[in-house]
């Protein structure tokens, strides 16, 4: 299994579109996925069409102790599922502020849950509070999606020093895995010369900071296109709501890439068993 946090504490660079599409294409290729909602603004459960009411589960129970990860899931199709939230996570933050150990209660969750996936993807809050920490040190890997814009830069300092102290002290197993760009414009000048900058920082970070090594930039770029803004509203999938457009597209060669990591690791697992 897979366990990948989808995170950026900057709004509006297609994190949870991303987090959504991905996971929605992985599941279309025959993947088990489940998505974990773990931002309070509900937006990936929103997109998918659920709503998690008074009464039902949902991932503020399930971090507050109320309820398994089993009983707060909700099906999407045979291959996707999604672990819903609503605003009341955001007082979540303030619950767990004082409860020992609290950066390990979802990972504590995810292990008691005897649900096999081959995927889990998490949609993490635009923050670095507690529920991000959380992910991080459930997961073992990170996806960042960026947007190839200076002003969706500040901070990423910021938030690659959260997820390497994560990784030495709380998850060794902590790595940064996938780069991808989100609201690409291949007819601007900018939006090349940046994603040629951040692609150059990170081949030159893979040497000095550990939990780089291995990461990819993804050769995708997701185009600007509004069947992708359109989506959420109808509470579908980027491939149920416009499986022609060029967004199905572009996540669907993304997803396709992150099949290939997953081939490209059982090569070296198998090469190294022998």
């Amino acid at each position: 299994m897979r366990s990948i946090a989808v995170i950026n504490q900057k709004g509006g660079v297609g994190k949870t579109t991303s987090c959504v599409n991905v996971a929605a294409a992985l599941a279309a290729s025959g993947r088990r996925v489940c998505i974990m909602d773990l931002d309070p603004q509900a937006h990936a459960s929103l997109h998918l069409g659920i709503t998690a009411v008074d009464g039902e589960p949902s991932m503020y129970e399930v971090l507050c102790g109320e309820a398994s990860l089993a009983q707060a899931r909700r099906d999407i199709s045979e291959t996707l599922s999604i672990v819903p939230a609503n605003l009341d996570l955001a007082a979540a933050e303030l619950e767990l502020a004082g409860e020992v150990g609290r950066e390990m209660i979802l990972r504590d969750k995810m292990e008691d849950d005897d649900e096999k996936f081959d995927y889990i993807v998490l949609d993490c809050p635009p923050s670095l509070g507690v529920l991000t920490v959380n992910a991080l040190v459930a997961v073992g890997e990170v996806f960042l999606p960026l947007q190839p814009h200076f002003l969706a830069l500040h901070g990423l300092s910021k938030l690659l020093r959260t997820i390497e102290v994560v990784s030495r002290r709380l998850n060794s197993d902590l790595r940064l895995s996938g780069v991808m760009l989100c609201m690409y414009d291949s007819n601007t000048r900018l939006a090349a010369e940046v994603s040629n900058d951040i692609e150059e920082f990170f081949e030159a970070s893979q040497c000095s900071r550990e939990f780089f090594r291995g990461a990819k930039f993804f050769d995708t770029r997701i185009r600007r296109n509004i069947r992708l803004a359109e989506a959420p509203s109808f509470g579908q999938s980027i491939f149920q709501y416009s499986p022609e457009s060029n967004g199905a597209a572009d996540y669907q060669s993304l997803a396709d890439e992150v099949i290939a990591q997953e081939q490209s690791r059982l090569s070296l697992t198998t090469r190294a068993a022998a």
